[in-house]
């Protein structure tokens, strides 16, 4: 009797799709090259990328036809794929572009002129340290214009002014609609900001807050006032943590956030609307709602998420990507972590090619692209010399840290020494803090007593965030100098490359 054939019962290395990638990465350049071009450049640029990728598509169907036996390849699609989201973003821009030169807004900062703004206070204002001992405070303030008017003449505009007024602009509520007068400036080539406006007079708000954003503001407020009653840094550190709102924490915890490298602590990413995800749907998995009552329940908390948090960058992609899963989960489909980033970089840089940019959006896609990609392997190589759960809370700062610091590199010619252990030991205390804060803030209105409570094991897991933070900051060689520009970059990057290929050893390899 002929001996059975060994079969091979191990599982298949896991692949990763990362197909959608060159759209994302095609997508990124194009964003960065339409806020800085004219609106007719970007026009023909996106009509080229488009007859590229009709032109390619005919031609790889027409050498298809031609040939008897041909493997099928990725390659065509997804570079014509990369051509129309760049085309996309291109097209889309252009738009955006032409219509913030048109009206009187431009004319006016191109001129230095006074006139007056009429727009939506978009951004939380915000009081600057004086420019000099003895200066007055200023307070920065950022307007979504949609009109403007100057010696009689008025036009509608598009874009954000950035306002920098007296202290009687810090009472300004978020998503009041005002109006102010000053001289204009021009912007920042290629910024968000289309202009600013130095303003040396009180602004007029003329209509309050929609019904939405001061429902967020009460809970925003309560969510201050429960931190009030807490003492230290546990008080100083749970708006931010729940809510993103730092302007609580002293400028001495500030330094040491950056220090350690847990600034992210105090920033809603991902991690706020996964958990807030992940709640409510188990509780409507208990109380067995249908998946479309469970998405559309989940959609919904993410979307009062987004209001009460307010639309940052960082705070656009996680909610954007959030969507996407839901979206997954509605058709029935597993959710594709790489695949939902790169996606949800596509939409948002065709809807807002600004955000390609920003220093929060560029980081928030490097630390969650790192924790899809680099996060899984890491783990799985230490998973047999420490077990699962240690090692994914090991190597999910690592993957993070690994691509974030060279970006970060330009901010400060300096690394966090210990921002790997610190992030480790605070990981745990992350999701409490925001779960027990967000329930504290929810709870507030209807029960003080339960609120504060709540807020008491908030305070708790924030109290640990703030102790690590400083313990952290003040060891010996928290920062470490290193080479400042371009070339320190591309020498962290190399030996972030190089560390990654140390710990990283496929297991093949191990049994050779």
């Amino acid at each position: 009797m002929t001996p059975a054939a060994p079969v091979d019962d191990t599982d298949p290395p896991p692949t990763v799709d990362v197909r959608l990638l060159p759209a994302a990465v095609a997508a990124w350049a194009a964003a960065l090259v339409v806020t800085r071009v004219p609106g007719r450049v970007a026009l023909v640029g996106a009509g080229v990328c488009l007859a590229l990728a009709v032109g390619g598509f005919l031609w790889g169907r027409s050498a298809g036809r031609g040939a008897t036996v041909r493997r099928p390849s990725v390659v065509g699609p997804v570079l014509a794929l990369a051509l129309v989201a760049g085309s996309a973003v291109l097209g889309a821009g252009a738009s955006q572009t032409t219509a913030r030169a048109a009206g009187l807004l431009p004319v006016l900062a191109r001129e230095a002129s006074v006139g007056r703004v009429d727009g939506i206070v978009v951004a939380e204002p915000t009081v600057l340290a004086p420019a000099w001992p003895g200066a007055p405070e200023r307070v920065r303030c950022l307007l979504a214009v949609d009109r403007v008017t100057a010696g009689g003449r008025a036009s509608g505009a598009t874009g954000r002014v950035l306002v920098l007024g007296p202290t009687s602009w810090a009472s300004v509520p978020y998503g009041a609609r005002v109006s102010g007068a000053g001289r204009v400036r021009p912007g920042e080539p290629g910024g968000r900001t289309v202009a600013v406006l130095l303003s040396s007079g009180a602004p007029e708000i003329v209509r309050p807050p929609s019904g939405a954003d001061a429902a967020a503001a009460v809970f925003r407020d309560g969510i201050g006032a429960l931190a009030d009653r807490l003492p230290g840094d546990a008080g100083a550190l749970l708006p931010g943590v729940t809510v993103g709102d730092t302007s609580t924490v002293p400028a001495d915890l500030v330094g040491a956030l950056r220090t350690a490298g847990l600034t992210h602590v105090t920033a809603v990413s991902g991690a706020h609307f996964s958990l807030v995800a992940a709640l409510v749907l188990a509780l409507a998995s208990a109380l067995r709602l249908p998946r479309w009552a469970r998405v559309a329940v989940a959609f919904a908390a993410m979307a009062c998420m987004v209001l009460v948090v307010h639309p940052s960058p960082s705070v656009l992609r996680a909610a954007t990507m959030g969507l996407v899963a839901v979206l997954g989960v509605l058709l029935g489909r597993p959710h594709r972590a790489p695949a939902a980033l790169a996606a949800t970089v596509v939409v948002l840089l065709v809807a807002d090619p600004w955000l390609a940019g920003e220093l929060g959006f560029v980081l928030s896609v490097l630390a969650t692209g790192g924790l899809v990609l680099l996060g899984g392997p890491l783990a799985e190589r230490w998973a047999p010399a420490c077990g699962r759960p240690l090692a994914t809370a090991l190597a999910l700062p690592v993957a993070a840290q690994l691509v974030c610091a060279p970006v970060i590199l330009l901010l400060t010619p300096t690394v966090a020494l210990y921002a790997v252990p610190a992030n480790v030991l605070v990981a745990p205390a992350i999701a409490p803090a925001t779960v027990l804060g967000l329930a504290a803030g929810c709870v507030a209105p209807w029960w003080s007593g339960g609120a504060h409570v709540l807020s008491l094991g908030a305070g708790a897991a924030c109290w640990w965030i703030g102790a690590v933070t400083r313990v952290a900051a003040a060891a010996p060689g928290a920062q470490v100098e290193w080479l400042p520009g371009w070339a320190g970059v591309a020498v962290l990057t190399v030996a972030g490359a190089c560390a990654l290929r140390l710990l990283v050893v496929h297991r093949a390899a191990e049994r050779r």
